[in-house]
């Protein structure tokens, strides 16, 4: 097409929110003249399984769950009563503890006011929470810094500790998992805990759970008289939790604007429910996505904001798509592999990375790109004759997609006027919400992920074996063995290359007390247990 036609293509297909200042341009997207009236009945099912969801109808047969992440912005649709009060009470009491902890009402017996806040959590309760917090946060007005604890990672755990430093006395810690038995964010907390009592102070006055009521982490809340414990409810999954407790009370704590978060989602949904595919912007997202990887994830989705404040919505946006559509099989049986691979950065970072390979290698993807118009607060800088770097990031964006296009290659673009937390609101929301329609589209259940819960059992099986290698080896203190010869001593014959990884990990680490010497080969190496081997 030649530039005008692009023009009366982008005049026809721009989609605008004036309401929540966002808009969606799927005109570099080429898809045909039809397409969007071939999809009508595909997406009149998708309209309806979600009015449906809302309702409070059973979305996530596979758990027995209702979904209901829209009802926590707009709580007069909840299904029942109970799960009203419990959003607006739950909103309420989240904006008053924040404020307790402001005005240094709630702090440690005799310690100073809390000044930073820990969360530790793991996934859909750090993804998110990361995500806002970087996305709003300025380190000048903050009411308190926010560091995460997002892994279990030794050296990292170790390193965010380092970065609160001597603040550790008035951090407020905030551990998040429904179940309490999610490992990574049980080892973050028990090495946490460690900390204060290396400091002699207890944890318990620096602590909040949001948890499930009833589950493990609540009875440890409870039995170490932490400060209180926050709700989460089973028909919010961890994807979708961001303005949940998950999300809004650290963002509370930081300082953020939680109203304008959810006044962003709550309008969204309201655009997001019309039945007019050409006015509904996670419509037109959802039918996107299926053109452009064949309804069968066929290509990958790369995220390229250009902004510094949303470089972490790539990493957000991995776990709400790929945990949400990454399914082996459909909602009648079938072995179907679906998904929606996302990777990004932010540009124009890009410009000097992957986008090289973008114009001119592997046609595997289509972008969306993500615009924000307001390049600051207060005037900019000239670094050329009426040209600022804002205009530079403009011409970078504007650039690349032209270029990309030039060469057969898709694009969207999301605009919004400014990053505040009323955009950051609606974009969370028009994701998650394109999410649900394409699940429909492609008839899959958006919200299990039994292979997360595979994973968590093969690595149960490993630390398993590790357990029992160590007590063997113990048993022969001194002796040393390869691996292939523990492996059969602790009858697990058929996994050696298991026992090997274990026991390199294991010599790696000078405080476990095994001993490694080479053999002829890497994998020939024997083991032995010192003295005391990781007593206790």
């Amino acid at each position: 097409m030649n530039r005008t036609e692009l023009w009366e293509r982008y005049r026809e297909h721009l989609c605008r929110c004036d309401s929540v200042g966002l808009s969606l341009d799927i005109s570099r997207m080429n898809f045909g003249d039809t397409f969007l009236a071939a999809m009508a009945g595909a997406m009149k099912r998708a309209f309806d399984a979600m009015e449906s969801l809302e309702r409070g109808a059973v979305a996530n047969p596979d758990e027995g769950r209702m979904v209901g992440h829209y009802w926590l912005r707009a709580p007069e649709l909840a299904p029942s009563p109970a799960i009203r009060d419990a959003i607006t009470t739950t909103l309420r009491e989240v904006k008053a503890f924040a404020a307790e902890v402001h005005a240094g009402r709630i702090a440690p017996e005799g310690g100073d006011r809390l000044r930073n806040v820990l969360v530790i959590g793991i996934g859909g309760s750090a993804l998110g929470p990361q995500f806002v917090s970087d996305a709003l946060g300025s380190s000048g007005r903050d009411r308190m810094r926010v560091f995460f604890c997002d892994n279990t990672d030794p050296d990292g755990i170790d390193r965010t500790l380092a970065g609160v430093g001597e603040g550790l006395d008035r951090t407020l810690c905030v551990v998040i998992s429904k179940s309490g038995e999610t490992p990574e964010t049980r080892n973050g907390m028990l090495e946490v805990i460690h900390a204060f009592a290396a400091r002699d102070q207890c944890f318990g006055e620096h602590a909040v759970a949001v948890t499930q009521e009833g589950s493990e982490l609540a009875r440890v809340c409870e039995a170490q008289k932490w400060l209180r414990t926050f709700p989460m409810w089973d028909w919010v999954g961890g994807r979708t939790s961001e303005l949940s407790v998950v999300g809004l009370l650290p963002a509370a704590l930081q300082g953020l604007d939680i109203d304008g978060l959810l006044s962003g989602a709550r309008e969204m949904d309201r655009l997001t429910r019309s039945r007019d595919v050409t006015a509904n912007p996670a419509a037109l997202m959802a039918l996107m996505w299926h053109h452009a990887s064949d309804g069968r994830g066929a290509k990958d989705m790369v995220v390229l904001p250009y902004k510094d404040r949303l470089a972490l919505l790539s990493r957000y946006l991995q776990q709400l798509i790929m945990e949400s559509l990454g399914k082996e099989k459909d909602l009648d049986g079938n072995v179907v592999h679906q998904g929606l691979t996302v990777y990004g950065n932010k540009g124009s970072t890009d410009q000097h990375a992957y986008v090289q390979q973008l114009r001119d290698g592997i046609h595997n993807f289509f972008v969306t790109f993500v615009e924000v118009l307001l390049d600051r607060e207060g005037p900019s800088l000239g670094v050329e004759p009426d040209t600022t770097s804002g205009d530079y990031l403009l011409g970078f964006l504007t650039g690349t997609r032209a270029a990309l296009y030039e060469k057969g290659r898709e694009s969207m673009t999301i605009t919004v006027d400014a990053v505040t937390a009323r955009t950051v609101g609606a974009m969370i929301a028009l994701f998650e919400r394109a999410v649900g329609f394409y699940a429909s589209l492609v008839n899959i259940n958006a919200y299990h992920q039994p292979g997360v819960q595979a994973g968590k059992k093969a690595a149960s099986h490993v630390l398993d074996l590790q357990r029992r290698l160590i007590r063997h080896m113990r048993q022969q203190e001194g002796q040393a063995h390869t691996a292939k010869e523990l492996a059969a001593a602790v009858e697990a014959p058929d996994d050696v290359e298991t026992v090997y990884r274990i026991l390199e990990h294991l010599s790696a680490n000078p405080d476990r007390r095994i001993t490694r010497s080479p053999g002829a080969t890497p994998c020939d190496a024997v083991y032995s247990a010192m003295e005391s081997a990781l007593a206790g």
